[in-house]
């Protein structure tokens, strides 16, 4: 018998959604066939079965959240045989009885077995560090709680202060932290004495610090009125939302500078090679390919704009990954180009073609949605011609592209109609002056304006 687990689809998520199953109990499957469809904050995707055999079990419903790595369906392979009623029953009296003898465990060896896997989850770095990474968690590290949850709260902006622990001696385990977040509270209830020990209460935090992720769904009572219907928000629209609210009110200070660029010579450069190129290539050739090369030299000049932050320490990413913001009906996708420096004209059209298209039909493989280190989007695809968009976290920066569009413009002493686009680079302002982001801009500029590269 085969366990199918929930995989984990990206580097930073801990749990998915089963938003629907493609097979029931009973159903042959072959290996690598689609058996399920989950949703994340990152991605919906289908899930493979790992083999062939028939699905015996599913042991998580559609609609529920489960945790990474947790078995949510059972497969016999191959020839192998159905198993009798009574084995089945006397299976599940014997998975009844572990329940109970689970379920009699002392609670407080619970709580401290819940506590050292905790602390296994943290890598032993995380150990050492000592400074906090926002204001809000110089009194965070006063509070008994491990690694994970002294991380969680910095990237949250949560005063652990404020949070009650569940946890031996009121030491606060992940699970408080969660709770607190979900609830939105703006306290905590506070901690018997017999379980954690006195402090002085923390001053409160300004505004933004104070707010938790939860703001992102704040109660709109008043805009229940007249004929209406409500549906609840999907699961990778509710992570879309806390994703935007972290990055631009807990994390990231947003900066947005525009270049006007003359895109007029890739616009005849891709007019004359088109054609060609689709009967080549077997894929239209587009702008963006133009705009990521451009894009790559320009991160190439300026690493820093290539970088993110990790607490007080500047990571410098030897590697240009792209990541490309794709549309879906249901929410947003930023799928991987990595070492998008060493690709051609060719490659990255082929690698832009080839994300997109899986990203809708959610075949994405969870490597493809992670580790970049310059986002792009494309929003002029949809006519927009100029935006501010919002920082890819844990990306520096982000470029925005709006509508190519001809527009007269001053050419030496003349006007002439020129094909002019929008360049907006939206920066976190921590790290990334405006000085840098102009210099950033203007190589773009510089290198599409002055396209002399072959595109075949």
């Amino acid at each position: 018998m085969s366990e199918v687990l929930m995989p984990q689809m990206g580097e930073s998520i801990v749990e998915g959604t089963i938003t629907r199953w493609l097979k029931q109990v009973g159903d042959h499957v072959e290996r690598d066939e689609a058996l399920l469809e989950i949703s994340t904050d990152k991605v919906d995707s289908e899930v493979p079965s790992p083999v062939s055999g028939t699905l015996e079990e599913i042991l998580a419903e559609e609609g529920s959240v489960v945790e990474i790595n947790k078995v949510i369906a059972k497969i016999s392979e191959g020839g192998e045989a159905k198993k009798s009623d009574k084995k089945d029953k006397s299976d599940k009296e014997e998975s009844d009885k572990k329940e109970e003898s689970k379920s009699e465990e002392p609670k407080e060896d619970k709580a401290a077995k819940e506590e050292s896997a905790e602390e296994e989850e943290e890598p032993k770095a995380d150990e050492q560090e000592e400074k906090p990474a926002a204001a809000a968690a110089s009194s965070s590290e006063q509070v008994r709680s491990s690694p994970l949850v002294r991380r969680m709260a910095r990237e949250e902006g949560v005063d652990l202060s404020k949070v009650s622990g569940s946890g031996p001696g009121g030491r606060i385990t992940k699970k408080d932290l969660q709770a607190y977040m979900e609830d939105g509270k703006e306290e905590a209830p506070a901690a018997k004495p017999s379980e954690a020990p006195q402090r002085p209460a923390a001053a409160p935090p300004s505004a933004p610090a104070a707010a938790a992720v939860g703001d992102a769904f704040p109660p709109a009572p008043d805009s229940r009125f007249g004929d209406y219907y409500a549906e609840p928000l999907s699961t990778m629209r509710k992570r879309i939302a806390e994703h935007m609210v972290r990055s631009m009110h807990h994390t990231s200070p947003h900066v947005s500078m525009v270049h006007q660029i003359d895109c007029t010579t890739i616009v005849k450069a891709r007019a004359a090679a088109k054609d060609k190129f689709l009967e080549q290539n077997g894929v239209k050739l587009t702008f963006m390919p133009f705009f990521m090369k451009a894009a790559a030299s320009a991160l190439k000049e300026f690493p820093m704009v290539n970088a993110s932050l990790d607490g007080d320490n500047i990571i410098f990413h030897r590697d240009i990954n792209l990541g490309i913001a794709v549309a879906l009906e249901s929410g947003l996708m930023v799928p991987v180009v990595k070492n998008a420096d060493s690709l051609s004209v060719v490659g990255l059209q082929k690698a832009l073609n080839d994300v997109a298209e899986r990203a809708r039909k959610k075949q994405l493989k969870p490597d493809e949605l992670k580790e970049s280190s310059f986002s792009i989007s494309n929003y002029g695809s949809y006519g927009s011609i100029f935006a501010t968009p919002a920082i890819n976290q844990p990306n520096t920066a982000l470029l925005g592209l709006g509508a190519l569009h001809k527009a007269p413009v001053v050419v030496g002493d003349a006007i002439a109609i020129r094909s002019i686009c929008y360049a907006t680079l939206t920066i976190d302002h921590r790290l990334i002056d405006g000085a840098l982001a102009a210099k950033f801009l203007e190589h773009m500029r510089a290198t599409l304006e002055g396209w002399s590269e072959s595109v075949l």
